[in-house]
């Protein structure tokens, strides 16, 4: 009766230990598609990528340029300089200096599929981009074409800081599930 009893407790023990082991497996493979992609934000020269459209009355002199809106039609390449990759598309729409106290922009910006595995598809991106930080993260909130409905996040990393180029380069790390 003792090893019935024994018997039945070790069935049972591995019948609840066995959903808890699918489940990690399960989030191990959580679906997402990962790529990096590369942003180039031009201020300077004959072809600007970014603009700034609008601005607060103090925004120049804000240490943050708080207040301040940007257009953004900038590249986005397969490599880190804009002739050691493919464009790929476009990363268009605004992002706005929101912090008084830091570099803290808020993103707003559809990433725009030309070319490369995600042609005619863009996905929708939305959060803080606070860019003296190493890493940030921005949520994607939907996309269109292969990414309709999609959902997940951006990791981004600048490379160069354009402080002499007038270019800013940003690496993004594109976490997507659609």
């Amino acid at each position: 009766m003792a090893t019935t009893t024994t018997l039945l407790l070790l069935c049972a023990a591995a019948v609840l230990l066995a959903p808890s082991t699918t489940t990690t497996a399960a989030a191990a493979d959580d679906g997402y598609t990962t790529f990096k992609l590369y942003f180039h934000d031009i201020v300077g020269g004959t072809s600007p990528t970014a603009i700034r459209v609008a601005q607060a009355p103090s925004s120049n002199s804000s240490s943050t340029f708080f207040g301040a809106v940007v257009a953004i039609d900038d590249p986005l390449t397969s490599g880190p300089t804009r002739s050691s990759g493919d464009e790929l598309g476009r990363a268009q729409g605004t992002y706005t200096f929101a912090d008084q106290k830091t570099f803290g922009l808020l993103m707003l910006m559809n990433f725009v599929f030309t070319a490369g595995d995600h042609n005619g598809s863009s996905l929708a991106i939305v959060g803080r981009n606070e860019v003296l930080d190493d890493v940030r993260e921005m949520s994607i909130v939907g996309g269109t074409g292969k990414f309709r409905m999609a959902r997940g996040y951006v990791q981004a990393h600048t490379i160069d800081s354009g402080a002499t180029s007038g270019e800013t380069v940003v690496q993004y790390t594109v976490n997507v599930k659609a």
